[in-house]
């Protein structure tokens, strides 16, 4: 007997909204990413300080007319709605009633355990989707790295890539793409 191939069912957003919106995935830390639902890792806590350290660190610096969400939705195309550890979006929060923000300004992702999906997967389908700055607080190798200049490349997961890649140490600062008036220490995004 031979045994048929495997076949992974591909989701569209939509789909895996409808499922979210009836309680489905309740309790479950599922993302769709790439028309895929992954499961997130749980977070240590290290790790769920260091969120709070770079939810912190970008909230002091923004101007009016941008918020931070942390760990929600953000609805990239048809068969993407990860949830990055920090997004930040023009607008307030009731803007974002009946749909989830579709062009972050910056996504920042905290990684330790999944620095390899982070940089590899989600670069790709940030790259892809358009998003210019996107951050990985690297708390492995305790630096920042800031991927930016989003680009075509056929050999990227999603087929597209950053083209500059810059790890920043303390007492190194970044400043955002999206407000170039702000300024944030890297050592206080590894807090």
């Amino acid at each position: 007997m031979t045994q048929a191939p495997l076949t992974l069912r591909r989701w569209r957003r939509v789909e895996y909204e409808r499922l979210v919106d009836l309680g489905v995935f309740e309790g479950d830390p599922v993302e769709l990413v790439g028309g895929q639902l992954i499961v997130a890792e749980p977070h240590g806590t290290y790790h769920a300080s260091s969120i709070s350290a770079a939810d912190y660190a970008v909230r002091a610096i923004l101007p009016p007319g941008w918020i931070v969400r942390v760990q929600l939705p953000v609805s990239l195309d048809d068969e993407s709605a990860p949830e990055p550890d920090l997004a930040v979006v023009p607008g307030r929060p009731g803007d974002y009633r009946d749909a989830h923000p579709g062009s972050p300004a910056l996504l920042i992702e905290v990684a330790e355990s999944s620095l390899e999906f982070d940089r590899r997967y989600k670069g790709s389908l940030y790259a892809r989707a358009g998003v210019q700055d996107y951050w990985i607080v690297n708390l492995a190798d305790r630096v920042l790295e800031v991927h930016r200049d989003p680009g075509p490349d056929t050999s990227a997961v999603y087929g597209w890539r950053y083209r500059s890649v810059v790890a920043l140490r303390p007492p190194d600062a970044v400043v955002p793409l999206a407000f170039t008036s702000g300024r944030i220490a890297v050592a206080d995004l590894l807090s």
